[in-house]
């Protein structure tokens, strides 16, 4: 029995990768490198380059690899991008989504965990967010992930298919042994860019908005730590092979932290001040999105160990450190 992470290679799927084989877990990783490193997963583990749109590949991989459980992270994650770039997005998101469930079903597979987000609801008026909020998404990233979501529950319905579907709120930190992190040069996470501002390798950071209606004007976000994060991915593929029945969980700790807040928080755990320039609003973001984690508190094994946005911010800050000297090493 094998467990096929689609995308692991990447921020979170590599996590997911580690944590896996922590647990004694078969895994083979699929993912095309466009944004993941082959650096972020362990060496054991067997690893194949193509994209999950690849019907053939994915094909082969399922049999010759006995896969009976998929991961499937492998997405573009950018909001902006996608503003930029609809078409792309549901491309690669939605369509090889589409792609791989239908080779996954003819192959046999019968559980799948989908790698979803909080930009599911778009603009949300409660203070916490349900599963059962409305889905109104704002973005083409947003929607491109709904879609997916919508053709999960179809395929669920007309095939012996069950599944998870984990809507993220803001994933951050690394892995706190540094076997993994966020690696990607562009990233646009708040918590990495205000790192590596904070270690120098940017010259300042920016704020997009202080004129929202929350407490210091800047966006809220619920920021979940990444191997927390990753936990919950393994909690729901022990609920699936227990033979839970399909459903969708909220990923996030119930409370949030704001643009200010998070960049106070990198400043006091770096010991250092830094640029910060405020600009306007930026595209297809919501106000407030903090999650009601109720659900998979009260379904999944489950509990969160680092949930406080010190140990995020210190972890995060680690890693980039570490980033830092594998690269003057290199140089």
């Amino acid at each position: 029995m094998t467990v096929l992470v689609t995308g692991g290679a990447g921020y979170i799927g590599s996590h997911m990768v580690h944590d896996l084989v922590d647990a004694g877990e078969s895994v083979t990783v699929l993912d095309n490198l466009s944004t993941g490193f082959r650096f972020l997963i362990p060496a054991p583990v067997h690893f194949v380059a193509g994209s999950t749109g690849d019907r053939p590949l994915v094909g082969e991989i399922i049999a010759r690899q006995n896969v009976t459980a998929i991961v499937h992270f492998a997405a573009s994650i950018v909001v902006p991008d996608s503003i930029a770039d609809p078409l792309g997005y549901y491309s690669n998101n939605t369509m090889n989504t589409c792609a791989l469930l239908d080779t996954a079903i003819k192959a046999g597979v019968r559980q799948l965990i989908f790698s979803s987000t909080a930009a599911v609801y778009g603009t949300t008026d409660t203070a916490s967010v349900h599963e059962n909020a409305p889905t109104v998404p704002i973005s083409p990233y947003g929607t491109s992930k709904l879609m997916s979501e919508i053709m999960l529950h179809d395929a669920g319905k007309a095939h012996d298919l069950r599944f998870v579907i984990l809507r993220y709120f803001n994933v951050a930190g690394a892995d706190p042994k540094m076997r993994a992190g966020q690696a990607t040069p562009a990233a646009t996470h708040l918590i990495k860019v205000a790192c590596e501002t904070a270690i120098g390798k940017r010259p300042k950071m920016n704020v997009f908005g202080t004129d929202y209606p929350t407490p210091d004007g800047t966006c809220i976000r619920d920021y979940i730590h990444v191997s927390d994060l990753a936990r919950a991915h393994s909690a729901a593929l022990a609920y699936l092979r227990r033979g839970g029945e399909s459903t969708t969980f909220n990923c996030g700790y119930g409370r949030g932290a704001s643009v200010l807040e998070v960049i106070d928080a990198v400043k006091r755990k770096s010991g250092r001040d830094f640029a910060v320039e405020i600009g306007g609003r930026r595209a297809g973001d919501p106000a407030s999105l903090v999650a009601d984690v109720s659900r998979i508190r009260s379904t999944l094994d489950w509990r969160p160990r680092y949930e406080n946005l010190d140990t995020i911010v210190a972890h995060a800050l680690a890693w980039e450190q570490l980033l830092a000297k594998r690269k003057t090493a290199a140089a």
